[in-house]
């Protein structure tokens, strides 16, 4: 159980901390775009397509990219009851992991559509694959204790 703790509190805190910083967005593109030089060429050039997109559109529209940082917050929350008991709660993890399943066909489909260099597509598609390669070792875990209760004598 402590194993199964440990794993899905790692998960959050990347999950959050992936959403967290979605808040200084501009800051963190101005730091990329101040020491762009030190990327290959591709990701430099995108860094300052960014920085200068970034910089030319409305607060309005930069609200959404907030939005996005709460919606990780609020997906995190429907982990903790997986926290509390992963056997019961199990559903919850199954959502996840089809949660990152389909990080890929909307990171590959908007990202065509918004003209999202391919490489940043698969950035963003290998936040889907990690999630949901550690969601199933966590499942994995959770299945080994169903097992041993469903075997113990009554």
């Amino acid at each position: 159980m402590n194993s199964i703790r440990f794993h899905l509190s790692v998960f959050l805190l990347l999950l959050l901390l992936s959403g967290i910083t979605a808040f200084p967005l501009q800051t963190e593109i101005r730091f990329l775009y101040e020491h762009r030089e030190l990327f290959p060429l591709a990701l430099s050039e995108w860094i300052s397509r960014l920085h200068t997109i970034l910089f030319n559109t409305s607060s309005v529209i930069l609200y959404g990219t907030d939005w996005l940082a709460f919606a990780h917050i609020v997906i995190a929350l429907f982990f903790i009851p997986v926290y509390l008991d992963p056997v019961k709660y199990r559903l919850n993890l199954k959502i996840g992991m089809l949660a990152c399943l389909l990080i890929f066909p909307l990171a590959l489909v908007c990202g065509y559509i918004r003209n999202i260099p391919f490489f940043h597509q698969l950035i963003d598609c290998s936040f889907g694959a990690i999630g949901f390669v550690y969601l199933l070792f966590i499942s994995s875990k959770i299945n080994q204790i169903q097992n041993k209760h469903e075997h113990l004598p009554a």
